[in-house]
């Protein structure tokens, strides 16, 4: 199995924060070699700290690179395949971080790890981040 952080779930590993549920928390470092992040999630985190909406406390190039290696995640790009399959994803969700998000863990057959309940109204695998 596969798993695909969404970008709350990213940043509540980094911090070591505890709303990261036991069981999906178990489950990521099980599964370091098979978790990815997305290219999503590191542009949401470059908008939303330039706007002054999420604190980060260290420059995101400085520890979004070395998060990732030391954590053993992968990355997953965003391709043409999956920015035009958006399009045909139902609106159950208006957030473009989370559709494309949605999109790559349908396409590619992953399970994203996520506490976004909007995320269970698409056809996706999905683990709670909260438990």
């Amino acid at each position: 199995m596969t798993l695909l952080l969404d970008t709350q779930t990213l940043l509540w590993w980094r911090e070591g924060n505890r709303r990261l549920g036991p069981r999906a928390k178990a489950a990521i470092g099980r599964e370091a070699a098979g978790v990815v992040v997305s290219a999503v999630s590191g542009w949401e985190i470059a908008i939303k700290s330039h706007a002054g909406r999420l604190r980060l406390g260290e420059a995101l190039d400085a520890w979004m690179p070395a998060a990732l290696e030391s954590s053993g995640f992968g990355v997953l790009n965003i391709t043409m395949r999956h920015a035009i399959a958006v399009a045909g994803l139902p609106h159950h969700h208006a957030d473009p971080f989370d559709r494309l998000l949605i999109v790559q863990a349908q396409l590619e057959e992953l399970t994203i790890v996520t506490s976004d309940q909007a995320f269970e109204a698409y056809k996706v695998r999905i683990l709670d981040a909260r438990k």
